[in-house]
């Protein structure tokens, strides 16, 4: 069991950032595959980034590539998501999520059934 809690949502205007934080807890998750998803009223919950167990590989979809970046502190069980350069159709509400059926999982998890375990979700609102 891994209990994911995310933080850090809220209303920002168009070319903000914030920065989301999802901490850990009740098992280490330094081997473990993670990622961001997000879902916006009348969609999908669509894939935004994800990070390999050791951080040294991060996948971003195309519509918040080089305005978000996803990192991780194994240390302190936690994944980040920065997200600059913010834009209205950015709001929705974000997803933390882990993938535990792999160890050191080499691949890269682009659909919600590949992850295991999720967050409550906080909502993130851009104003124009």
């Amino acid at each position: 069991q891994v209990q994911l809690v995310e933080s850090g949502g809220g209303l920002v205007q168009a070319g903000g950032s914030l920065r989301l934080s999802c901490a850990a807890s009740r098992r280490t998750v330094s081997a473990y595959y993670m990622g961001w998803f997000r879902h916006a009223p009348g969609k999908e919950r669509d894939f935004v980034a994800g990070i390999r167990w050791n951080g040294d590989s991060t996948y971003y979809a195309d519509s918040v590539k080089d305005r978000f970046t996803i990192s991780r502190d194994n240390a302190k069980n936690t994944v980040y998501l920065q997200m600059n350069s913010q834009k209205v159709e950015d709001t929705a509400v974000y997803y933390c999520a882990i993938q535990t059926r792999y160890l050191w999982y080499d691949g890269t998890p682009l659909t919600p059934n590949e992850y295991d375990y999720w967050g409550q979700g906080t909502q993130v609102t851009v104003s124009s």
